[in-house]
């Protein structure tokens, strides 16, 4: 798919149909989260996917309660990517000490970019999620406890794809040339 195409047609998926993803077009979207630059080469995270369904069905009843209702569409997801943080570099530490940025949110971001781009040219549908119990899921998965998730991404087909137009702002909005 044209690149320009690939960005315009990516978008969070809220509706899944209930079809599995080949294990073979996770490798895919996992192959291109490795592949993504990361400060000093740091790569500081790792991807625990489940495809289990008992296991998608637990994670899924994590990423709301009775508050945070917003993505109580999980439960129709196919699979979900959990991304953990991992230490980086000495040399990606220090140079977010020094710059106060923090570098491995950054690569994580690209990271989990690429996995979702990679997903949307397979024609499989994703929505990264910024919230969930994360204690729980940690708990379910195993994660040690001085691990830290990033996102997760529930994954799945687009249940009646229709893609939607984007709201950005004007490139004049969000860009200049030489000058703030």
């Amino acid at each position: 798919m044209d690149f320009e195409k690939l960005v315009r047609t990516r978008q969070s998926t809220r509706k899944f149909e209930d079809k599995p993803v080949s294990r073979g077009h996770l490798g895919k979207c996992l192959e291109a989260a490795r592949l993504a630059p990361s400060a000093c080469n740091a790569q500081p995270w790792k991807y625990i996917i489940a495809d289990e369904p008992e296991l998608v069905k637990k994670l899924a009843s994590l990423t709301y309660n009775t508050v945070v209702k917003f993505n109580k569409f999980t439960d129709n997801a196919a699979a979900f990517a959990v991304v953990v943080m991992e230490p980086g570099t000495f040399a990606s530490h220090a140079g977010s000490f020094f710059t106060n940025l923090d570098y491995a949110l950054i690569d994580m971001g690209i990271s989990v970019e690429n996995f979702c781009l990679q997903a949307t040219e397979l024609g499989i549908g994703t929505c990264i999620l910024g919230w969930s119990r994360h204690k729980e899921i940690k708990k379910l998965l195993e994660i040690p406890k001085n691990k830290r998730i990033g996102v997760m991404i529930a994954i799945g087909y687009e249940k009646d794809y229709k893609l939607r137009s984007k709201s950005r702002k004007t490139l004049e909005e969000m860009s200049s040339f030489n000058k703030y």
